[in-house]
């Protein structure tokens, strides 16, 4: 098939024509989904069970939830802090790709969702057992200089002792992971007062997570798709009521 000439161009022209829009095209792309940043899934509606949709004024301040996405085997915690999370924060994956946090949202602007899989040894709540929880307290742990602190609203993981700062796109603030959580991109609709999981942005771990447990989490689910993305709506659940034990730090 023949390409057509723009009418009024020379060979010349047309080749630094098609060369300017393939460049044009390369850079839409590349704004579109740089390294790090938003990966869109399904629209996602968070809903309590048979009740309905959640309402983000329910959402009871420092309560450890847990939800599935983008697949239904892929745990997320999801938090209100009780204040606004820190917005406009700028982090880096693990690679080195960079991205920025987009703070929290809801009435308050402190409500947030990250994956629940740690970024060291893919840790994540089990419906037994959990080792990795969100604290709201204050808590001791060391940080990345290997020094005692503490600090309350974090993600900590007593596997191996990675603590994430949930006020601040749950960046590491100690142990061995080497990088954040990956975020959970959240809208807020004001006028029903309903959350919606768009998509994530971060560094994913779902393709090392399948790989490692998918015999596990087929038994778990029993389903044999483990990758299977959720629909239209995930259902939220408090942590105490997912997992049989809490294992704290």
């Amino acid at each position: 098939m023949t390409r057509e000439k723009p009418p009024g161009i020379d060979r010349r022209g047309f080749v630094k024509f098609c060369m300017t829009a393939l460049a044009i095209s390369s850079q839409r792309l590349a704004f579109a989904r740089p390294k790090g940043e938003f990966t869109a899934y399904q629209r996602s509606l968070l809903i309590n069970g048979m009740q309905g949709p959640v309402h983000a004024s329910d959402l009871v301040v420092g309560e450890n939830y847990i939800f599935h996405y983008p697949y239904v085997t892929t745990p997320c915690f999801l938090v209100n802090l009780g204040a606004p999370a820190s917005p406009q924060l700028d982090l880096q994956t693990e690679a080195g790709q960079t991205y920025r946090w987009h703070g929290g949202v809801g009435p308050d602007a402190s409500i947030v969702a990250f994956s629940a899989i740690c970024a060291h040894k893919m840790t994540h709540p089990a419906k037994a057992v959990s080792f990795i929880n969100y604290r709201h307290e204050r808590v001791r742990f060391q940080d990345k200089q290997r020094q005692e602190s503490e600090g309350a609203q974090l993600i900590y993981c007593c596997s191996e002792k990675s603590v994430y700062d949930a006020r601040n796109g749950a960046r590491v603030l100690g142990g061995p992971a080497k990088q954040p959580l990956a975020a959970i991109q959240l809208a807020y609709d004001k006028t029903e007062d309903h959350l919606y999981a768009l998509g994530t942005y971060g560094g994913e771990m779902f393709d090392k997570f399948f790989a490692r447990f998918t015999v596990r989490l087929q038994l778990e689910f029993q389903i044999s798709k483990v990758d299977r993305q959720v629909g239209e709506h995930t259902e939220v659940t408090p942590l105490d009521q997912y997992c049989k034990t809490k294992v704290l730090c």
